[in-house]
């Protein structure tokens, strides 16, 4: 008789841990909730979406861990848009249409948001982009958020410290070249500096734009070369960001300071192979490894990404956009669980008026669907050493110069003197 109880009572210790073992799993019953994008996964925007790819993805691994959402696993779908604007709304039209997309997020970038808002509005839809600028300002759509920390200064957000910063030189520079790429973000940015350089008293003397598809960068930079302009702000995305800086090595640019919005310089790799040639450019960035934005839960996942990054052939440190790709799911996981709704309005006036703790910090939303609060900072490469990946995750060697509350360290003034070799 004892024998039975005992064996009774292992059997119950073993189905109790049974079911502890598999309680995540066994509250998501029922189908799941789909979560639908596109991203950038070949072409120019590849390195920034492949990251955001694995950013999502451990955050559904992670979500799915806890039990899911509403009790549901959850499910991401991701195509790849190539790279190419024209691709991205018959495939959001696919997610809402075929796939039955719960919840929608991206695409990567302003020059892919842009072409599927028709389409997002017409399904009244919510979405949350992923570092895209200044999409609703034309919009004013009240279900539309952007994972970009520009906030109220809009495309302003790349230069309105660069100009601030060059500014309080000594000697103050006083003549600006804009050079930027004839596509959405690039024009974007470069009206941004148009604006916030006026609001410094200096004076344009060449403001050129370049064809997308430009390969030769030495014609452009001998222009902007001839214009002799002491500050040189560009505005490209990763493809041109590498020419324009590469080309104004070869001939010798020499102004007191040059940078802007150059996405190139955000990735890793990119960082690695220029090595050198990029000292003393001043880059607008959204997020950079630095004891002052280390939030709860940073650093776990960025050891988690890190750790699967050579497997998943993606940027090796991953802090311009892996925080901001988790970030979106951190959002819509608060807002789902906290309405117990995946009603598109329901959601859309949660997300307005809460705010939200992530891995980029506690965040909130305007009405227009950008941060309430800018957080963008500018950084400079000093002392760069040619192909060394480690040297990129500290931040000690790309200090942030912008705002002073976030600084790590002191611009080197001017351009010449920073390219200089370590």
């Amino acid at each position: 008789m004892n024998g039975r109880r005992n064996a009774l009572r292992s059997l119950g210790a073993v189905a109790l841990a049974s079911l502890l073992g598999i309680s995540g799993a066994a509250a998501q019953s029922g189908n799941p909730i789909k979560v639908g994008m596109t991203l950038a996964l070949t072409g120019a925007g590849a390195p920034a979406g492949k990251m955001i790819q694995a950013a999502i993805e451990i955050w559904r691994d992670d979500v799915n861990a806890k039990g899911g959402m509403l009790g549901r696993p959850v499910e991401v779908i991701v195509y790849d848009d190539q790279s190419n604007p024209a691709n991205v709304p018959n495939l959001y039209t696919k997610l809402i249409s075929v796939d039955k997309a719960d919840l929608l997020l991206g695409p990567y970038g302003t020059n892919y948001v842009a072409p599927v808002m028709p389409t997002i509005i017409q399904n009244k839809k919510l979405l949350i982009s992923y570092t895209a600028i200044g999409i609703n300002d034309q919009y004013k759509y009240d279900k539309y958020f952007s994972m970009v920390p520009v906030g109220s200064d809009g495309v302003n957000g790349f230069s309105r410290g660069f100009f601030e910063m060059a500014a309080k030189q000594n000697p103050k520079p006083q003549t600006v070249a804009i050079i930027a790429a004839d596509a959405e973000f690039a024009q974007g940015a470069a009206q941004g500096a148009r604006e916030e350089l006026k609001k410094h008293g200096f004076k344009l003397i060449f403001d050129k734009s370049y064809p997308p598809n430009t390969t030769d960068f030495t014609p452009v930079m001998r222009a902007v070369q001839a214009a002799n302009a002491d500050i040189v702000y560009a505005g490209a995305y990763p493809p041109d960001s590498v020419g324009l800086v590469r080309a104004a090595n070869e001939i010798g640019l020499n102004p007191k300071m040059f940078g802007g919005a150059l996405i190139g310089q955000l990735v890793t790799p990119i960082k690695a192979q220029l090595g050198a040639v990029q000292n003393g450019l001043v880059i607008a960035e959204s997020f950079v490894p630095s004891p002052k934005l280390n939030f709860p839960g940073l650093d776990d996942l960025m050891k988690r990404y890190q750790a699967k990054a050579g497997e998943l052939k993606t940027d090796q440190i991953g802090f311009a956009f892996v925080p901001f790709g988790y970030t979106n799911g951190q959002i819509l996981d608060q807002a789902v669980t906290a309405t117990k709704s995946l009603d598109q309005d329901v959601l859309a006036k949660y997300i307005h008026s809460h705010s939200f703790k992530t891995v980029v910090g506690e965040l909130s939303f305007g009405a227009d669907g950008e941060w309430a609060k800018p957080r963008m900072v500018l950084t400079q490469f000093q002392n760069i050493e040619p192909n060394n990946v480690e040297q990129f995750k500290s931040g000690a060697k790309q200090p942030i110069l912008w705002p002073p509350e976030l600084a790590s360290g002191t611009m080197i003034y001017p351009y010449a003197e920073a390219r200089k070799k370590p």
